[in-house]
């Protein structure tokens, strides 16, 4: 066994059998993919084939078998893929590929100058030069996974924030028709503020963008285009409408007669474990950190608010 694979064991068998994962997920996924993903996937199967056997060699491992864990994983994957057609393919290719690279520049900086760091040196030139190339003329052509995120998002705001409004309302008024109405009326308004929000803020980059153009035209410097992926009216209609589904989550138990916050934080605290899940797989970030961080904002969230609800019915007499 090599030198590194005798100080960190768990990192090499990590190592291996996350290379092993993305080679398995490439060869199922060709399979009910069409033409142009498929010649990525394949492209893609013949550089992780050759990281495993490096990564096997440099630890001096035959581990060739993923492990339980991976195994759901990968089924549950190809699942979606199956279901959700090509988009969902070419966000689980993204998807890997930001967490892969992150995983490598990570582990780079604390191994360099060793040879675990010089051995990733190559695997990230890998990265960079060709799977990420691939995957990005890949998902440009077909998805825009930053409106997809800002979607997810929307949901995360609008169920965070209306949990929180909820929670705060039954300690004031503790009377569950009287909670409805009030988050109702607070999702409205706060939808429409978020959709605002995202519609100005787009118009403003839009501005900005076309004054850069028009400098550079006039500097007769190459401009390029002007004109932006994302609309801004359209951007505006995405985040307010997954703000308000996001709403709906805390909502809907009392509409079906909850007569305190309980049920609806437990409705709220599955939903934050998958949406918190999906943004993560997204954008390559840890996982169980992503689900216990918006677990504990929701748990802080609902603490306060319903401590100001309590406070403000017993100091100012609020009371239906």
């Amino acid at each position: 066994m090599s030198q590194a694979s005798q100080q960190d064991p768990k990192l090499a068998r990590t190592l291996i059998l996350e290379e092993l994962f993305d080679l398995s997920l490439y060869k199922e996924l060709r399979s009910i993919t069409k033409q142009d993903t498929q010649q990525v996937l394949d492209e893609l199967i013949l550089v992780e084939t050759q990281h495993l056997a490096f990564w096997q060699k440099f630890f001096n491992s035959q581990l060739a078998t993923l492990d339980l864990g991976r195994k759901l994983k990968l089924r549950f994957i190809l699942l979606v893929c199956r279901l959700f057609g090509a988009t969902a393919v070419h966000l689980v290719l993204e998807a890997i590929e930001v967490y892969g690279v992150r995983k490598y520049l990570s582990l780079w900086k604390s191994y360099k100058g060793q040879p675990l760091g010089h051995a990733l040196e190559g695997i990230l030139l890998d990265e960079f030069k060709h799977e990420d190339v691939l995957v990005t003329q890949l998902t440009e052509r077909k998805i825009n996974p930053e409106k997809i995120r800002n979607i997810f998002l929307g949901l995360n705001d609008g169920l965070v924030e209306i949990l929180g409004a909820v929670s705060g309302f039954f300690g004031a008024f503790g009377d569950a028709a009287t909670v409805l109405i009030a988050a109702l009326t607070t999702a409205v308004a706060g939808a429409l503020s978020m959709a605002a929000g995202a519609y100005a803020a787009l118009n403003s980059e839009k501005e900005v963008k076309a004054t850069e153009c028009d400098k550079k035209q006039f500097l007769g410097e190459e401009a390029g285009s002007s004109e932006m992926e994302e609309q801004p009216l359209a951007s505006a209609f995405f985040v307010g409408g997954a703000y308000i589904v996001g709403a709906l989550v805390p909502v809907l138990p009392v509409l079906f007669g909850a007569k305190d916050a309980l049920v609806s934080l437990l409705t709220s605290g599955g939903m934050v474990i998958v949406i918190s899940t999906l943004l993560a797989f997204l954008s390559g970030m840890d996982i169980k950190r992503r689900i216990l961080m918006n677990l504990v904002i929701i748990t802080v969230a609902v603490s306060v608010t319903y401590g100001i609800g309590m406070a403000a019915k017993t100091l100012w007499g609020v009371s239906v």
